[in-house]
């Protein structure tokens, strides 16, 4: 009797969404409120915009370094192992905020620990993901993403209740409690060699005349060492021991990822943290020559993907410094804090249902995910003048559902761009590239949009200085593709 062993497709896979979902809602909820939650702590120390940019922008560079060197940790310690580390630090940044006095121990509580802890749970979360479903890893997906859609929706609201009935200290107390269940996450993060379905394998043309199949020791010593060299060639034998090569060749086959619905949010270095299909060969190379082939630097030579990478890099920092300084500009607006708070939900419930329609759509219409971006980024553009233009509730809240519609335009596509330029052999090396550069501009930046607020006093410039750089990401592309029209040309795939 021939058995093989197939993705769990269920089971203790529910769990690994509500574990990668209770993360997910925390991490990206704290980068949502976070001037709902350090307003008045800002205040108090008398710390500026620019310090509030220069915190959330070390966040990012930190979630990017982190994800960057997330596969060689996994190659060594196994995912479980360094996504426990990942939550107990996401839960000690917490701890540490508590008791921060000063923007520096803010940006060590917040932006360091936080931001590399979420850097690493992020590639643990959607590794384990891809790992438990194979058949219905797009439907699933969608569950998780609704579930961290909801948790969104719900977390200004918290933030608002926690300030009200404990004020700022013992709000940051109770957020660290609740912080602490990304250590629970990441502990319910199993490999999946526990949970694997043994098949039973019906080879009618084995068959004899009385229905036996005969054993083959033969094919099965040398399918056994197929398997063992498969396990061997992709990182951690711990994590797929008893898998079958036929599950592997799933698991390990294809860098691209199937459809707009399969991904997460742009958070995700999804195909960076996967296991490369080729194996390690250890070659002594210079420093210099190490770095290039690490990062894949001749990607720099190719004018389309300098251009994505700037574009992207614009429209996501664009995005977030918006959306992170848009409570303070409700609150210089004369706006209370519980309808500050309602205002940011309902902009996040409005992602949760563009995310739904995304998925829905991808479905039956087949749009490059590039065009999908560029969408997003042309109409966030244009519409950003109209928000600056009203200042009432209703209007306000109108403004923010369709400004948080248009925002999972940006960023849930963002991988699939990739994936649709580059070759599958140099997907992982330039998406690595691209969260490398992405989080040292993103850094660079920030202080920019913070000194620029400090000094005219007006969130309305300081908004239109962030619509430019998504402006940098919408024309560009658009001049690029009508260039590339004109010329009767369409891009072309890297050459290996």
């Amino acid at each position: 009797m021939k058995y093989t062993f197939e993705a769990p497709e269920g089971g203790w896979g529910f769990i690994i969404c509500v574990g990668m979902a209770l993360p997910f809602i925390q991490g990206l909820g704290s980068i949502q409120c976070f001037g709902l939650l350090f307003k008045d702590f800002f205040e108090e120390i008398g710390g500026g915009t620019s310090a509030i940019s220069i915190v959330s922008s070390s966040f990012f560079c930190a979630l990017s370094f982190a994800g960057l060197l997330s596969s060689s940790l996994f190659q060594k310690y196994g995912i479980r192992r360094i996504g426990l580390v990942g939550g107990f630090l996401y839960f000690v940044g917490s701890i540490a905020q508590v008791f921060v006095n000063s923007s520096f121990q803010l940006l060590i509580a917040y932006g360091l620990l936080q931001g590399s802890a979420f850097g690493i749970i992020i590639p643990v979360c959607y590794s384990t993901f891809n790992l438990y479903f194979v058949k219905k890893r797009v439907m699933m997906m969608s569950f998780a993403q609704t579930l961290i859609g909801i948790g969104g929706m719900i977390y200004p609201i918290l933030i608002q209740k926690l300030f009200d009935w404990y004020g700022f200290r013992g709000a940051l107390l109770v957020l660290a409690a609740v912080n602490s269940h990304a250590i629970f996450g990441m502990l319910v993060m199993h490999p999946v060699e526990w949970h694997l379905r043994k098949v039973e394998i019906v080879d009618t043309e084995l068959q004899d005349v009385n229905g036996n199949i005969p054993n083959d020791h033969e094919g099965k010593d040398e399918n056994h060492h197929m398997v063992e060299s498969a396990r061997n060639s992709i990182g951690d034998p711990k994590t797929y021991r008893g898998l079958s090569m036929d599950h592997l060749n799933k698991l390990t086959g294809s860098r691209r990822a199937s459809s707009i619905a399969s991904l997460g949010n742009w958070t995700g270095p999804v195909v960076v943290s996967e296991f490369t299909n080729q194996p390690i060969k250890s070659q002594k190379k210079g420093k210099w020559k190490a770095l290039v082939d690490f990062l894949d630097l001749a990607l720099l030579k190719k004018f389309v993907y300098v251009n994505i990478v700037l574009g992207i890099t614009f429209a996501l920092y664009s995005d977030v410094a918006f959306f992170t300084l848009q409570p303070l500009y409700l609150f210089q607006l004369g706006y209370s804090r519980a309808d500050t708070a309602l205002i940011i939900a309902i902009g996040c419930g409005c992602d949760l249902v563009s995310r739904i329609v995304l998925a829905f759509s991808a479905a039956f219409v087949s749009v490059p995910s590039r065009f999908v971006y560029l969408a997003g980024a042309f109409f966030t553009f244009f519409l950003r003048f109209v928000f600056l233009k009203v200042t009432d509730f209703t209007a306000m809240a109108i403004m923010t559902g369709i400004l948080g519609f248009l925002k999972t335009w940006i960023h849930v596509p963002l991988p699939l761009v990739f994936a649709e330029y580059l070759p599958a052999e140099r997907f992982a090396s330039g998406y690595g590239l691209f969260m490398f550069l992405q989080g040292n501009l993103m850094f660079a930046i920030g202080p920019a949009t913070g000194y620029i607020r400090d000094t005219t006093g007006d969130y309305v410039i300081t908004f239109h200085f962030l619509n430019i750089f998504m402006g940098l990401c919408a024309f560009p592309w658009l001049i690029e593709i009508g260039v590339n029209r004109f010329k009767g040309k369409k891009s072309k795939e890297l050459s290996t």
